[in-house]
């Protein structure tokens, strides 16, 4: 009886570790806003990332060269 109930509560633990984690569309300009700049700081620094890593390395080639960044 103990068998079967810890497997269930075991694989209902690990479910809950697979769910998708979700982000709100913003409702409001300013969440749109804070959004879109948030998006473009972050493109900023992958980018200069890219500019500074060096371009024969495998981190390059998986994080930089479908990005359009001087090769």
């Amino acid at each position: 009886m103990i068998r079967p109930l810890t497997i269930a509560l075991v694989a209902a633990a690990l479910a809950g570790c697979t769910i998708p984690t979700y982000e709100a569309d913003p409702v409001s300009v300013y969440q749109w806003e804070k959004r879109q700049e948030r998006i473009q700081q972050q493109e900023a620094e992958r980018l200069r990332r890219c500019e500074t890593m060096d371009k024969q390395s495998e981190r390059y080639a998986r994080e930089c060269a479908s990005t359009g960044a001087r090769q």
